[in-house]
């Protein structure tokens, strides 16, 4: 999950000289805030600093990152004529600087892989809908109701730049992508079924043929993870309120979990983390693909130095897993 970020002091250093689009849309930047978690924690991969927001610059969506807010849209779709009006996009033309950072990463980590990621098209059209964040996500879920050729038109341009955004990025060298699907949560089963996962699948299709590993990922999806594998992903991220051992027993063997810790217990110290991090660990030992991590990002009050004492902790049961 999120690895850089304002917890560390280096990142808050350079967001005092850039904000924060600044700093995704500079491949030099986005070099140095990617790589500084991995050499400073030692985990097993690295995850690329940018934004789901970013391909929707292209496309002509105007927006700009709040502080303690998240992305405000200056203006928001809301009818047919708003999606037609939305412009296609190419990766290496209109996001560049994404693709340079990628190739700065890798050289500069060596074997460390990569993650590369992009925003599911639910949560990308919620943003571009309610014009920012939102707490029930009414006009996003009436577009889907009422306007359903709308809401098509919609997501099929978001496979579009999704898709050519994850592409990319392999190419350029990354060695897994993610789909942050980070609302997707906030819907019922049967309208994820009938207006997310048929678009969800046809991204993890394109993707397919460049066998990569593919993580999916939303907040709160307890309800949703059948369908979520369905879509067709290698790996599903999986938040801290639902146990992990029931996820497994849920969906069986044919796909990789990842998680999940709750973030907050990181924040809570070292003594407070160590037992579920040893317990997660413990139930999961057996388990043929199993990845831990957080159930969702590092948040800005965590300490770094308690952050490396659980990757620390992990290694260490890693090893004594394999040892036996």
């Amino acid at each position: 999950m999120r690895q850089a970020g304002r917890y560390q002091p280096s990142y808050r250093e350079l967001r005092q000289q850039h904000n924060f689009m600044d700093l995704a849309t500079n491949p030099e930047l986005c070099v140095e805030v990617s790589c500084r978690p991995v050499e400073d924690l030692g985990v097993d991969a690295a995850i690329l600093f940018s934004d789901i927001m970013v391909p929707l610059a292209p496309m002509g969506i105007e927006f700009t990152i709040k502080e303690s807010v998240g992305p405000v849209i200056a203006n928001p779709v809301a009818t047919m004529h708003d999606v037609l009006a939305l412009a296609p996009v190419t990766p290496e033309r209109d996001l560049p600087y994404v693709l340079d950072a990628i190739d700065g990463i890798v050289t500069r980590l060596g074997p460390t892989p990569l993650i590369g990621f992009a925003g599911g098209p639910f949560t990308l059209a919620s943003y571009m809908v309610e014009g920012g964040p939102s707490k029930n996500y009414l006009h996003t879920k009436h577009l889907m109701w009422n306007e359903p050729e709308t809401w098509s038109a919609l997501m099929d341009a978001l496979v579009d730049v999704v898709s050519a955004h994850l592409i990319a990025q392999i190419k350029a060298g990354a060695s897994a992508v993610q789909v942050f699907d980070s609302w997707v949560g906030s819907l019922a089963p049967q309208d994820y079924e009938a207006g997310v996962l048929p678009y969800m699948a046809e991204i993890f299709r394109r993707l397919e043929p460049l066998g990569v590993p593919r993580i999916y990922f939303g907040v709160g999806t307890g309800s949703l993870l059948e369908l979520m594998v369905s879509a067709g992903p290698d790996v599903l991220g999986v938040d801290w309120r639902v146990p992990m051992a029931a996820v497994r027993g849920r969906i069986g063997p044919k796909i990789a979990l990842q998680g999940n810790l709750d973030p907050v217990r990181v924040t809570a110290g070292y003594d407070a983390v160590v037992e579920s991090t040893r317990n997660l660990l413990a139930v999961m030992r057996q388990d043929p693909a199993y990845i831990f991590n957080l159930g969702h990002g590092v948040l800005p009050m965590t300490d770094p130095h308690v952050l490396k004492q659980v990757v620390d902790l992990v290694h260490r049961e890693g090893r004594r897993r394999d040892a036996l």
